[in-house]
């Protein structure tokens, strides 16, 4: 597996235990997102529900070839009536950690909310003490913006948050090839002029306007 075998594609059920798996085990999650024990039937209801893709937000799979190594999400999070914009997180199981792979899915993930929806400013936030996602996130492009005091309620006590943002106008997206649900063999070929273009499944664009 290396950074750029790195892609996403739509949640498959048969991702469903993969999905529990990074969010319903402490040795899964990490020390920064773990909040404790949590409904585990959800992710079934969400992809019954929709596919883990909605309007104001939704999940994919990363994946290297046809192993999934966790999974990327974005809710919408609105400032008043007619302005809005996306916040995004990851979650990798601990094997993807450490090589690259969370740089590459989060660069994804904006490039494509970018493609297919008319946000302008796209966010993430992480713990303050997480220094490897706070280096993902700016080698994805991603400017400091500050630090959020007793923001997230972890482990016993109140800890601090540094939040992160991107603009349209500062990220070079490129044209999005798909990678369909169903399988690799059927995927475009990105143009010779894009060679690190994604390769994504679409959900339908959206109004301008965390893990779960």
């Amino acid at each position: 597996m290396t950074e750029n075998s790195v892609e996403l594609r739509a949640a498959r059920e048969e991702d469903l235990p993969v999905l529990e798996q990074c969010t319903q085990s402490p040795e899964s999650t990490g020390p920064f997102q773990w909040f404790g024990w949590q409904d585990p039937a959800k992710w079934r209801r969400r992809f019954a529900e929709n596919g883990l893709l909605g309007e104001d937000g939704g999940q994919l799979m990363v994946v290297s070839g046809e192993t999934a190594l966790g999974f990327v999400s974005w809710r919408r999070v609105v400032v008043m009536p007619h302005s809005s914009y996306w916040n995004i997180g990851i979650q990798l199981l601990p094997q993807a950690r450490g090589r690259g792979v969370g740089t590459r899915a989060q660069e994804l993930l904006v490039r494509y909310l970018f493609a297919h929806t008319p946000a302008v400013r796209i966010e993430a936030d992480t713990d303050l003490e997480n220094a490897a996602e706070q280096r993902a996130l700016e080698k994805a492009g991603f400017t400091r913006e500050g630090v959020l005091r007793s923001v997230v309620f972890r482990d016993g006590r109140w800890r601090d948050g540094v939040v992160y943002g991107v603009l349209r106008d500062e990220i070079d997206a490129g044209p999005v090839a798909v990678l369909p649900t169903s399988g690799r063999d059927s995927a475009p070929t990105p143009s010779p002029e894009a060679p690190r273009t994604p390769n994504l499944t679409p959900v339908p664009p959206t109004p301008p306007t965390q893990l779960p």
